[in-house]
């Protein structure tokens, strides 16, 4: 069913409405989308703001796995959207609020998968090979809808030898299934669906049962000089 005021489905509604973690009307979030769409016409398309504001949280906030918190508060949009370097999850946070604030609906999706930009340092810490909880967002454009990730900035991509996801505005840019040399390297193994704020409680609970050596780590990190843990991952990656 569409609506025939906007031409948007029914169900996109929902998904402009801003929340407690996806602060569309922050300033911190509206500064960083006039920061994004400085150079567009001012009659550009949804199509194209929403290629801009994908690539700005791609490419302005670094992927990086060792800036997670436990601490709810972390994942406000209006945090978010100041931060060097966050993970997948504040990351699509981000650009739900981004996507909102210009008044695309855009609905949080959250995925366990399986081989995620891996290290070993980081293997060892998780014990396994499965992210829980991995962003994403969906992004209505018209009746269309595309599932988009700007979890991993191009610098990272290149370090690894794998393809950078680019959204074209046409095509979802979801995950990387295989990598420069055309191995298998991510894999989607379950959806745990849309979402107009995140499951905070839920998250964070399964992250802390899952994970306990990164629970360590974040206690540790918050007792010592954060910074030499964000800078970990890009450090270890170079090599």
């Amino acid at each position: 069913m569409v609506d025939s005021k906007n031409g948007l489905p029914a169900e996109a509604e929902r998904y402009l409405t801003k929340t407690q973690f996806v602060e569309s009307d922050s300033p911190e979030v509206q500064d960083f989308v006039a920061s994004a769409l400085r150079d567009l016409p001012a009659d550009a398309s949804d199509r194209d703001k929403t290629i801009r504001l994908f690539e700005a949280v791609r490419d302005k906030i670094r992927y990086d796995p060792y800036c997670f918190e436990l601490d709810a508060e972390a994942y406000r949009s209006s945090r978010v959207a100041k931060a060097e370097a966050a993970f997948c999850v504040p990351k699509a946070i981000l650009l739900a609020a981004c996507l909102r604030s210009v008044g695309i609906p855009a609905a949080l999706g959250f995925a366990d998968v399986r081989n995620h930009l891996n290290t070993p340092k980081l293997q060892e810490l998780m014990e396994t090979d499965l992210f829980i909880y991995h962003g994403y967002v969906q992004v209505w454009l018209g009746e269309e809808t595309y599932k988009i990730t700007p979890a991993f900035n191009i610098d990272l991509c290149e370090r690894f030898g794998v393809k950078p996801l680019v959204f074209d505005g046409y095509h979802d840019a979801l995950f990387h299934e295989f990598d420069e040399a055309d191995q298998r390297h991510m894999e989607y193994v379950n959806d745990r669906g849309l979402f107009v704020d995140p499951p905070m409680d839920e998250f964070l609970t399964a992250f802390r049962a899952t994970y306990p050596k990164l629970e360590e780590l974040n206690r540790d990190r918050r007792s010592k000089d954060s910074s030499a843990y964000d800078a970990g991952f890009a450090k270890e990656t170079t090599t």
